[in-house]
């Protein structure tokens, strides 16, 4: 849509909710209202944005989590309050729901906090973990379930674990990889197989590649075995087509082009020779003028003169000189005849035709030949055919359409592959059934049990056909024999962070105590949050409690008292710290070490 953006402001109920969603092939921001069936609006990485709907709905999503390449005030003006028709002048009347990261710094959400309240003085605010907020979404509501939460997105991969509706953080694991680093294996795969499109190997085009025709295989090793099998490649390789250009070079050129262009060139060369022969012409000028000057000399009597420049010129004798000047007088003499000659040439014509050849007489044949001539006769039909056949034009071999083709084999199931097995990328990292082991084992058996009854699967890069297979093998390889689990995949798991926490906006939307307000804000930090089923946990800073200044100076009082001065004091035994500077500045000198005259002072 061309043309300025209308700023709408919309009465009704306050409410708001706003998901930042990496999704597993781009990383996105997600920004709508609370009341509407979708997001909005989606801005990218690169900071583009698109719209969704016309529908303008009066509750509020809006802004990013303070994290990621994206500017979060330009995304905010831009890409949220301007799509939704929120004008941000002044201040933003709407309370507002981010994602964050999980176990999110404190001073990540210290920024954010300040700028949400400082510069757009929204009236509150709650922080909450886009997979759990998708978790919400997929799960009854008055259900408190406990459960794994499988997440994987743009740049990391989590493994959550949730116990009676609340995150157990002190056991959440993270994963290094994402659809990021298997977008970036594809396209070096695909590089190292066609060095000769490394320009047209985009990420972009991996990411598409990545996304629409990639699957995870249910056992890696016998899937690889079977794409030894040439029938097996053949019929599950996906071939995909470059961008080119069918238009070589002079393939549609006309007779009548083709001759200019032939011409032009001509004349290149000919200007080109010119310009040479002229330069030579000059050297040869300068060269004979000063021989002609030697010989000059030499008819004047110079001869001191004379054999002087003879030895410069490295000759013998005079008549060598006279030998030098009548070459170099006709090879200046021909040089010129040759410049006028193409000076008066003005056009080529240029027609192609066979070198002309003289005339030769024909040879009559030897005796000897005429014998070796009839010995090969009968090898000769003496018929000749009555019509000749014509000659078909013969095709070039080279097919451009098909040397522009990627033909994606083994590439298909090797570049998801990484979050099960890092080591492809030679990242020293566990796999996702590792941690998920390794998550387990830190559990009692009966709570192991009640995990596995919910693992949850969600992120666009657990989107990939055959991953809740691949996940079912592994619990099965890993739980006890005769044991159940349960294992979910999201209904959207793009979208569902985005739903989630539309749902939970609107079902906390008059609760103070999931909320923080901007005179919580002032008193308390931009740290600080209220924790809720789908937040983080929130750990305050405890600072060391300094003690007062009376407390010490009893206890300074009660140390001299006992030991009667410092100077009596046994050896190893601390002395007590003054109780202010005062006490080891000398009377009449300030704490800058001068006295009040401005001269130093010395410690005894």
């Amino acid at each position: 849509m061309d043309g300025p953006q209308r700023s709408r402001r919309w009465p009704g109920p306050r409410g708001a909710s706003q998901v930042k969603r990496v999704v597993g092939l781009s990383e996105e921001v997600r920004l709508g209202s609370s009341l509407g069936p979708e997001p909005r609006s989606v801005t990218r990485r690169g900071g583009a944005s698109r719209r969704r709907g016309r529908r303008c709905d009066p509750v509020l999503e809006a802004g990013p989590v303070a994290h990621g390449p994206l500017p979060v005030p330009l995304v905010l003006d831009n890409g949220s309050f301007q799509h939704l028709g929120v004008s941000s002048q002044g201040c933003v009347d709407h309370p507002i729901v981010l994602t964050e990261a999980v176990c999110n710094p404190l001073y990540s959400r210290q920024m954010m906090s300040e700028l949400l309240f400082e510069c757009y003085g929204v009236p509150k605010v709650a922080y909450g973990i886009d997979s759990l907020f998708s978790f919400y979404h997929n799960k009854p509501k008055t259900l408190i379930s406990s459960g794994l939460i499988i997440s994987s997105g743009y740049q990391c991969t989590h493994i959550l674990p949730i116990l009676e509706g609340r995150l157990d953080a002190k056991n959440c694991k993270r994963i290094n990889l994402g659809g990021s680093q298997a977008a970036g294996y594809l396209q070096r795969l695909l590089q190292l197989k066609y060095p000769g499109h490394l320009a047209a190997i985009t990420l972009s085009r991996m990411e598409e590649i990545l996304h629409e025709h990639s699957y995870i295989a249910e056992d890696y090793v016998e899937e690889l075995q079977k794409w030894r099998c040439p029938d097996y490649y053949e019929n599950n390789v996906h071939k995909m087509q470059l961008p080119f250009s069918s238009k070589l070079l002079g393939s549609t050129l006309t007779a009548e082009e083709k001759q200019e262009r032939r011409q032009q060139q001509l004349r290149r060369l000919q200007e080109l020779n010119a310009r040479r022969r002229e330069e030579k012409l000059q050297l040869d000028q300068e060269r004979l003028d000063r021989l002609q000057y030697v010989q000059e000399l030499l008819e004047d009597g110079q001869m001191d003169q004379f054999h002087k420049a003879l030895m410069e010129l490295n000759m013998d004798s005079p008549e060598e000189l006279q030998s030098y000047i009548h070459k170099l007088s006709s090879a200046v003499e021909q040089a010129k005849q040759k410049i006028l000659q193409s000076e008066v040439t003005l056009e080529v014509d240029v027609v192609d035709s066979k070198p002309e050849t003289p005339d030769l007489e024909p040879l009559e044949p030897s005796l000897e030949d005429v014998e070796n001539i009839n010995d090969f006769e009968p090898l000769f039909s003496e018929e000749t055919p009555e019509v000749e056949k014509p000659v078909a034009a013969v095709q070039p071999v080279f097919n451009l359409a098909a040397y522009h083709q990627l033909f994606v084999g083994t590439e298909r199931i090797r570049a998801p592959e990484i979050i099960f097995q890092p080591s492809l990328l030679g990242e020293e990292q566990a796999g996702i059934a590792e941690t998920l082991q390794y998550i387990l084992d830190r559990y009692p058996k009966d709570v192991q049990e009640v995990l596995v009854q919910n693992v949850f699967l969600t992120g666009g890069n657990l989107m990939y056909p055959g991953l809740k297979v691949r996940i079912e093998k592994e619990l099965l390889a890993m739980r006890p024999f005769q044991s159940s689990f349960q294992v979910q995949l999201a209904s959207n798991p793009v979208l569902d962070a985005w739903y989630g926490a539309r749902d939970w906006a609107l079902d906390h939307l008059d609760d103070d105590a999931v909320w923080i307000t901007r005179k919580e804000y002032e008193e308390k930090g931009g740290e600080y949050f209220k924790e809720h089923s789908a937040s983080n946990i929130y750990v305050p800073i405890h600072l060391p409690k300094q003690a007062s200044r009376s407390s010490e100076a009893q206890a300074s009082g009660k140390g001299s008292g006992a030991s009667g001065g410092s100077a009596g004091l046994p050896i190893g035994q601390a002395q007590l710290k003054p109780e202010s500077l005062a006490d080891i500045v000398p009377t009449g000198q300030s704490p800058g070490g001068k006295d009040q005259s401005g001269e130093g002072w010395k410690r005894t």
